[in-house]
C-alpha cells in the first residue's frame, strides 16, 4: 500500500505492556501498515497534548489501561472507524454510542484463548493423577504411597465435566481430543448435536455436576452467571472431586466453596477468586487440597505477542478493505465477558 493510503492509528492502553504486545519486528509490521508513532501511548484521551494525533486517528489500538472509549473520545476523533483491541473483552471499553456510529470493533480474545486452554489441560491432568494431593503428602511423609493409594489415580476414562463452551472453553475441548476422557459440556446456548460436535455429550448443570471427576469452569461472567455453583450446587459435586476455575471467581459462591474445600471433601485448582487477591488470612492459602495461582492462566510474557500479532493482522485487513477477523458487535456482548 503506498504510504500515503496508509490509515493513521494510534495506541491507547498502558505502556508498560506495548514491547511485550509489539516487540521490534511486530512494531516494525505495524509502522508498515499505518501511520502510528510508537513512542506516543495514550493513557488519558483528554491530555490536551494528544488533542492533534487523536483528531487525526482513523484506528486506535488498544490495550489493558485504556480509558473508556465513549462519545468524549468519539468527538474529540471524528475520523475514527476502527478500534482494535491487543486484549480480551471489551465489555467496558466500548460505549453504546461507539457501536452507534458504526465504529468497528474487533478484539484478541482467540488469542488469549489458548493459553487459558493450556493451563486448564495441564490442571486436569495433573489433577487426574492427584499430582497436588500427593506432592503434599510426599512433603509431609517423605516416603512413596502404597500401591493401594493410587486405586482412584489415573486418566483413563476420568469424567471430565466443562462449564461453557466459551471461546477458552471450545479451545479446551480441541485440546482434550486426543486423551481417554469421557467429557461432558453444559452450555445453554448450545444443543446436543453441536456438542457432539465439539466432542462432548450435553448435559444439564446438575447432572453434569453429580457426574463429573472433574469440573473446570468457562462461563463468562454476566449477570446470568453470578454464583452459579452455589453452596446446593458445589454439593452435587462427588466425593474427592476437583473444581478448575480460569474463568471468574464471582461464578462460584466463596463461602460455600470454602467451606467444602476446608472440610477436605473436595479439591480445587484456582487461578480466580473472590476477592482478588484473597485476604492474606485465607485458608485456601495453605490447605493440601487446593492449588492456588495468581491469575496466570491468561496471556502472560511472550504469550502477549499473540495478541499483538491478531491486531496487526486486523489492520492488515483494514488496509486491504477486507473484513475484519476477529470483529465485535454489540449483540455479542449480551452471552460473553
Amino acid at each position: 500500500m503506498p504510504m500515503s493510503e496508509l490509515p493513521s492509528a494510534l495506541f491507547a492502553m498502558n505502556p508498560v505492556h506495548l514491547p511485550e504486545l509489539f516487540p521490534p519486528r511486530l512494531m516494525a509490521r505495524l509502522t508498515a501498515l499505518a501511520w502510528i508513532d510508537p513512542a506516543l501511548v495514550v493513557q488519558d484521551f483528554a491530555d490536551p497534548a494528544v488533542a492533534g494525533p487523536l483528531a487525526e486517528t482513523e484506528v486506535l489500538i488498544t490495550g489493558w489501561g485504556c480509558p473508556r472509549v465513549d462519545a468524549s473520545v468519539l468527538a474529540a476523533a471524528p475520523r475514527l472507524r476502527a478500534v482494535l483491541h491487543a486484549a480480551g473483552s471489551v465489555r467496558n471499553l466500548i460505549a453504546p454510542e461507539v457501536w452507534d456510529r458504526g465504529v468497528s470493533v474487533s478484539n484478541a480474545v482467540q488469542a488469549n484463548a489458548l493459553p487459558v486452554a493450556e493451563y486448564t489441560l495441564a490442571a486436569i491432568l495433573l489433577s487426574g493423577k492427584d499430582a497436588f494431593g500427593l506432592r503434599e503428602r510426599f512433603r509431609a511423609e517423605h516416603l512413596y504411597p502404597s500401591p493401594t493409594d493410587y486405586a482412584a489415580v489415573g486418566n483413563l476414562g476420568r469424567r471430565l465435566g466443562v462449564i461453557g463452551a466459551s471461546r477458552v472453553g471450545r479451545r479446551l475441548l480441541e485440546l482434550l481430543r486426543p486423551f481417554d476422557f469421557s467429557v461432558t459440556l453444559y452450555d445453554p446456548y448450545v444443543d446436543a448435536a453441536e456438542a457432539a460436535a465439539l466432542g462432548a455429550a450435553l448435559l444439564p448443570l446438575d447432572e453434569l455436576l453429580r457426574t463429573s471427576d472433574i469440573v473446570s469452569l468457562h462461563a463468562p461472567d454476566i449477570p446470568e452467571t453470578y454464583r452459579m455453583l452455589d453452596r446446593r450446587r458445589l454439593s452435587l459435586m462427588p466425593d474427592g472431586a476437583v473444581l478448575i476455575n480460569t474463568s471468574r471467581g464471582a461464578l462460584v459462591d466463596p463461602g460455600a466453596l470454602t467451606d467444602e474445600l476446608v472440610s477436605g471433601r473436595i479439591g480445587a485448582v484456582l487461578d480466580v477468586t473472590e476477592p482478588e487477591p484473597l485476604p492474606a488470612d485465607s485458608p485456601l492459602y495453605r490447605l493440601p487440597n487446593v492449588f492456588l495461582t495468581p491469575h496466570i492462566a491468561g496471556s502472560l510474557g511472550n504469550e502477549l505477542e499473540r495478541m499483538g500479532r491478531t491486531v496487526a493482522d486486523e489492520l492488515a485487513r483494514l488496509g486491504a478493505g477486507a473484513p475484519l477477523g476477529h470483529a465485535v458487535l454489540q449483540a455479542d456482548l449480551v452471552n460473553s465477558a
